[in-house]
């Protein structure tokens, strides 16, 4: 019959041949974590590190930060803007610690920062690279904008159907709404919800399903609004895929994009016309609206005066061929002292009109004067 042991004499000579191994030895490793289940008040962190080969792990192993690490994880948070979280590559020092009852696990002492930011951006640049080799996206030499089909849309004047491509129920969502269906203005707008996720793995490939459905509806929509709330770099990762991107890019409506703030801008945002927040989408359309209105009343006060402008000329010419008339009437004329004088009932503007013994009226501002032409003679006034 077997001799057994106490399992706490075992478990402390497991536990002396790890601290005779691994005593004050540090590695470093880079690996997934996942599992991860932060407690600020303790001050801890637990997680697990995972190594994949292709989608099949192949190594896994617990972690922790305990409290005398744990300001490694607000500092990461700090330095990438993104949440500490699931689904994240990190290069970090760890060393070997075992527990009596909790086993070994790998303590994490600090975290590489600048790996975490560097594959972050490594990835979206590979990806707009890929987009601009495909001739989705033009980047001029020099310059950090991309141009594509859809930023490059004509806008409509006046925006007044909207497909709104977000999450239901959430800031973002209530924000946009806010702005456009409260505006001081009274502007009515058709807004469509086209509800999904926004964020997370499949986010990016429901956001493409939603497009392709505002596509198929054949409404005539003046623009598409794709907005969600803020975050860290992490929670964009959905809007920094290639297949979003060029859908984006390539998509007939304009596009107009909200998701994020003043610090993030994703591959999404480039591909379409970017606003950092639900709210400033919001207040775009709402200025473009009031821009277009204060161009037709200054359109309309520039008519109003050009038209009063070319009455006021007519009056006054009219004014002045009423003043010609009146000073050329008979009764002007009479007053000045001149005569009008009539022959044969006919008035007469041609002295060769009469001859002598022709009865003439002589009129004159009182009196008519007949008589008879006894003698006619020139008067020696060539000029008149």
């Amino acid at each position: 019959m077997p001799n057994p042991q106490k399992l706490s004499d075992l478990i402390n000579e497991v536990d002396a041949t790890i601290r005779n191994r691994f005593q004050n030895a540090v590695f470093w490793i880079k690996a997934e974590v996942t599992d991860v289940k932060k407690q600020p008040d303790k001050r801890w962190c637990f997680l697990k590190f995972i190594e994949k080969d292709r989608n099949l792990i192949v190594a896994e192993m617990g972690g922790v930060f305990w409290s005398n690490s744990y300001h490694q994880v607000e500092q990461f948070e700090a330095a990438t803007q993104q949440l500490f979280a699931s689904g994240l590559e990190i290069t970090c020092c760890v060393r070997v610690v075992f527990h009596k009852r909790f086993g070994m696990r790998l303590e994490v002492l600090e975290i590489d920062y600048a790996y975490a930011i560097g594959k972050l951006e490594f990835e979206r640049r590979q990806i707009l690279e890929q987009l601009v080799k495909e001739g989705v996206a033009i980047n001029p030499e020099g310059s950090s904008r991309y141009i594509t089909r859809n930023n490059t849309l004509d806008l409509p004047l006046v925006f007044q159907r909207i497909a709104l491509v977000a999450s239901a129920n959430t800031d973002g969502y209530r924000d946009f709404r806010k702005v456009v269906e409260q505006n001081k203005y009274g502007y009515h707008f058709s807004v469509t919800d086209y509800n999904t996720q926004i964020q997370g793995d499949a986010a990016s490939q429901l956001i493409i399903q939603q497009l392709d459905l505002i596509a198929a509806s054949q409404q005539p929509y003046d623009l598409v609004v794709i907005v969600r709330g803020g975050g860290s770099d992490i929670d964009f990762k959905s809007f920094n895929n290639y297949a979003l991107a060029k859908a984006i890019a390539q998509f007939p409506i304009p596009i107009l994009t909200g998701i994020g703030h003043d610090r993030n801008t994703s591959i999404a945002d480039l591909m379409a016309r970017q606003h950092k927040t639900p709210t400033e989408v919001g207040t775009f359309i709402i200025d473009n609206n009031c821009d277009f209105e204060e161009g037709i009343r200054q359109m309309q006060e520039r008519i109003q005066q050009a038209s009063e402008r070319v009455i006021d000329r007519a009056y006054r010419t009219l004014d002045a061929y009423r003043r010609i008339i009146a000073s050329s009437s008979p009764d002007t004329i009479l007053r000045r002292g001149f005569a009008v004088i009539k022959a044969n009932g006919k008035l007469v503007v041609d002295p060769a009109q009469i001859a002598i013994a022709d009865n003439i009226e002589t009129i004159l501002k009182g009196d008519i004067i007949y008589s008879t032409v006894t003698e006619k003679k020139p008067n020696g006034n060539t000029d008149l």
